[in-house]
C-alpha cells in the first residue's frame, strides 16, 4: 500500500483572518464552505493535496466523541480551546470502510467509517456536490495530534486545476513535521497507519515516505533547529510545520518581504515561524529540494 497526503488540517479562530494571511503568503484560497455538524472551511488546492484551513462556525452543533464514533468536530473544537495549528494529518484512502476496520484490526482505532456530504463550488460560482468517507485512528498519547484517512465519492467535483495555480508558483505539500518527545514511541502506531516502515530514520528521527511527499517525526529539539520556532507539546506528540514546494525561492522572499511577513532562511528553505503562521511553521522550499 502506497498513501499520500490527502490534506493537512488547520484550525484557527478566525477563518477570514487566516484565508487573508494565507493569501499573502501567495495562495489562491477558495471560498468559504460549511459542513454540516457547523465547522466552516477554506481550502488551499494543489494537484492531489490540500491545506484545509478550518474554524468553528456560527450555530455549530457539534457531536461528542463516542466509543465506536470518532468526533471530527469535537476535535477540532478541544484543539482551539487550546491553541491554534495543524491538528489533523489526513491520507487517501480508495476505500475508507475497509481502512476502517484494518485500523481495528491493527488496534489503532475501532470506530466506525464516517461519511458526510456538502456543497461545493465550481470555478465560476456555481454549485456541485462532493462527498467523503472518513475512517480515523487514534494516538491515545497524543491528544492534540488526530489522524486519518478521507475517500473521495466525487473527485472530479472536488480537484480543479483553476484551484490549483498560485501566485507564490506553489506546487505540492512536500512534508509534514510531527513533533515527539520520543519518535520512537510512535513507530508502531505510524507503520500501522501509513501501511509503511520508516525510511532511513537518523539518530533518534523516523520519516515516512509518503508518495511525494514525507511525514517526519522529530524531537522538539531537532524540530526547533529545522524550522527556527515551534509551538509543540513537549510531553506528548503534535504536529508544528508542512513544508511545500515552490518555483521560485527568491520571488517568494520579495512577495513575503512585500506583505511584511516574518521569515528567516534556514539552507535553501523559507520558514514562517509558527508565531506569525496561526501555531504552525510554514517551509517554503525549492523544487529540486
Amino acid at each position: 500500500m502506497s498513501r499520500r497526503i490527502d490534506h493537512l488540517v488547520v484550525a484557527v479562530q478566525d477563518l477570514d483572518q487566516a484565508g487573508s494571511f494565507y493569501q499573502r503568503l501567495g495562495f489562491q484560497v477558495g471560498g468559504r464552505n460549511r459542513h454540516p455538524w457547523g465547522t466552516e472551511n477554506r481550502i488551499v488546492q494543489f494537484p492531489g493535496s490540500f491545506i484545509e484551513l478550518i474554524a468553528l462556525g456560527e450555530g455549530a452543533a457539534i457531536a461528542p466523541h463516542q466509543a465506536s464514533a470518532f468526533s471530527f468536530g469535537a476535535f477540532v473544537r478541544d484543539y482551539l480551546r487550546d491553541r491554534e495549528g495543524l491538528a489533523m494529518l489526513v491520507l487517501d484512502s480508495q476505500d475508507a470502510k475497509a481502512d476502517a476496520a484494518l485500523f481495528a484490526e491493527k488496534g489503532i482505532g475501532a470506530f466506525e467509517p464516517f461519511h458526510f456530504e456538502r456543497t461545493g463550488r465550481r470555478p465560476d460560482g456555481s454549485e456541485t456536490k462532493v462527498a467523503f468517507t472518513l475512517a480515523f485512528a487514534s494516538l491515545v498519547q497524543a491528544s492534540k495530534a488526530g489522524f486519518f484517512v478521507c475517500q473521495q465519492h466525487y473527485p472530479e467535483n472536488f480537484w480543479n486545476p483553476a484551484f490549483q495555480v498560485h501566485d507564490n508558483q506553489a506546487t505540492r505539500i512536500s512534508s509534514v513535521t510531527l513533533s515527539a518527545p520520543e519518535p520512537e514511541n510512535l513507530r508502531a502506531f505510524l507503520t500501522a497507519f501509513t501501511g509503511l516502515q520508516p525510511v532511513s530514520p537518523d539518530g533518534d528521527d523516523l520519516s515516512f515516505r509518503l508518495n511525494e511527499s514525507h511525514l517526519d517525526v522529530l524531537t522538539p529539539d531537532d524540530a526547533a533547529e529545522s524550522y527556527g520556532s515551534i509551538e509543540a507539546e513537549l510531553d506528548q506528540p503534535s504536529f508544528v510545520a508542512f513544508a511545500v514546494r515552490v518555483e521560485d525561492i527568491p520571488g517568494q522572499a520579495k512577495r513575503l518581504d512585500s506583505a511584511g511577513i516574518a521569515y528567516q532562511h534556514i539552507g535553501s528553505r523559507l520558514i514562517v515561524p509558527a508565531s506569525a503562521g496561526f501555531g504552525v511553521a510554514i517551509a517554503f522550499e525549492p523544487t529540486q529540494y
